[in-house]
């Protein structure tokens, strides 16, 4: 049975200066984050500014979804939950 990423969520509009560390450390504030991922151009190294972060427990992930704004280096981040 494969394992469904029910507590993950898109994250868009990042800053191009946030990588993997940063992502996590923003959202660990909300609840355990299993993996945050920024997804980068293959062919410029640069960010292409959204990624993904899986939370451990629905708790961080309701957390997350029931603020309006999130705010990181200046940016307000689009946030949504992520299809599979």
């Amino acid at each position: 049975m494969a394992a469904r990423a029910i507590n993950k969520l898109f994250v868009g509009n990042l800053p191009w200066t946030i990588g993997n560390r940063e992502l996590k450390a923003y959202f660990s504030e909300f609840g355990h984050v299993v993996s945050a991922t920024v997804v980068f151009d293959r062919n410029t190294g640069m960010s292409r500014g959204y990624g993904f972060v899986l939370f451990s427990t629905q708790g961080g992930y309701d957390s997350v979804t029931n603020r309006h704004n999130h705010i990181l280096e200046g940016n307000i981040l689009s946030v949504q939950p992520a299809g599979n």
